[in-house]
């Protein structure tokens, strides 16, 4: 069943202001794999790493909008990181997780950038888990709609 996040301004100002519990550098995305130590990045590593872009309408956003970033896939091959499932937390500590072997080259994508503009957390970033829904009726399911996660902050093998 779809889950629908609610963010209330109070609670989002308060994790805002917390600053250190949402990485090393503030809007670093945190990876861990098993048993590792934890790798941090900021925006300008997530850049350096191969990008996937997509135009794609939304459940979310009205109309079309152009996304950009890293696969999942590419970015646990870059480091290496092998597992069976991988678990994403939100801001708000949303969770969600899928298996590393359902990945695909180019979905989904931990997208940096909407529209050729960086996400704002207020606007479900900095960093936000989408499909390329439009291309494929199999990105439109009530299984990829939950896994959509935004304001990603950590993502782990569990197993």
């Amino acid at each position: 069943m779809f889950k629908i996040r609610l963010f209330p301004t109070f609670f989002g100002l308060l994790i805002i202001s917390i600053g250190p519990a949402f990485g090393q550098d503030g809007n670093a995305l945190q990876v861990t794999a098993l048993q590792s130590e934890s790798i941090y990045l900021n925006l300008e590593e997530l850049d350096a790493l191969a990008q996937t872009e997509f135009t794609t309408r939304t459940i979310w956003l009205s109309g079309e909008s152009h996304f950009s970033g890293v696969s999942l896939k590419a970015l646990l091959r870059h480091f290496a990181i092998m597992g069976s499932n991988v678990e994403m937390v939100a801001l708000d500590g949303y969770v969600v997780s899928r298996p590393i072997v359902d990945l695909e080259d180019n979905a989904p994508i931990i997208s940096t950038r909407i529209n050729g503009e960086i996400i704002p957390i207020r606007k479900n970033g900095p960093y936000w888990l989408v499909f390329p829904y439009d291309s494929d009726p199999k990105y439109q399911t009530e299984i990829n709609f939950p896994r959509s996660i935004w304001q990603l902050t950590h993502i782990r093998v569990v197993d």
